[in-house]
Parts: C-alpha cells; structure tokens; sequence
C-alpha cells in the first residue's frame, strides 16, 4: 500500500458552489497508485464539500437558494460574532460534509458521468478553504 497527501487551497467569491473537480484530478493522475481510495477534507466549520451534478447549472443555484430558506440570515441568532451570516454559515456546514471518500479505480476517481466535487462556500465574503486530499492504494 501507498498513501499520499496534500491540501488545495481554494479562493471562493462569496456564497456558492465551486467546482474543484479539474484541481483534485490533476493531483490524483500525478500519483503512482493504480486502486484505492481518496478522502478530501475540508478545513473549515462555515463552508462545506459535496458531490453533485456537474452539467445543469440550475441545480447549483436551486441548492443554493434551498439553504438560504433552511437556514436564513435574517433569524436573532446567538452566535453572531462574525456578522448575520456567521450561524447560519455553520447550520448549512452542520447539514452538508466536511469530508468525502471517493474510490479510485484505474488511477482515475469513479465519479459518475454527471457527477462533480465542489467546495460550498456558506459565508458571503470571499474566502481562501484549504481542502486537505489524501489517497491510499496499490
């Protein structure tokens, strides 16, 4: 077995969802290991990891607007230290993932043919998330 690491560093705008599929391939194919598995973990409590769909854009904006009626600014939170998107920052971080398992067949993610990686920035300034990557295979 062999395992390898390293960690992305990933500048978001503000809210949304931002593909990162391109960057952890590119470290992946880079690394001597055929099978095996990938775990990505983001450093963070105010931004999240998901696979999801890659190829209508809309689905993006309709997650994005889904999480702003679960988890509004406009509520008297109590933890409001760093302004009105603080908490709910954390409640959508809490409800989405901070680590994926990805296997890798092949030297190659099995994603599916629609399917993408994305750090979902929840807080509405930019941001630099550094994601750590680490695969373990033959």
């Amino acid at each position: 077995m062999k395992q390898f690491q390293t960690s992305l560093t990933i500048p978001t705008p503000g809210p949304g969802l931002i593909d990162i599929t391109s960057p952890v391939k590119g470290w992946l194919s880079g690394q001597p290991l055929s099978d095996g598995l990938l775990t990505l973990f983001i450093r963070h409590t105010s931004a999240s990891l998901t696979i999801q769909e890659n190829a209508d854009p809309d689905v993006l904006r309709d997650l994005q607007d889904f999480f702003a009626r679960i988890a509004p600014r406009a509520v008297p939170y109590r933890h409001d230290a760093e302004g009105p998107d603080d908490m709910p920052a954390h409640i959508r971080a809490a409800l989405t993932q901070t680590q994926l398992s990805i296997p890798v067949s092949k030297g190659r993610m099995v994603l599916g043919a629609w399917q993408g990686i994305y750090v979902f920035e929840h807080r509405d300034r930019p941001h630099r998330r550094e994601v750590a990557l680490h695969v373990i295979g033959a």
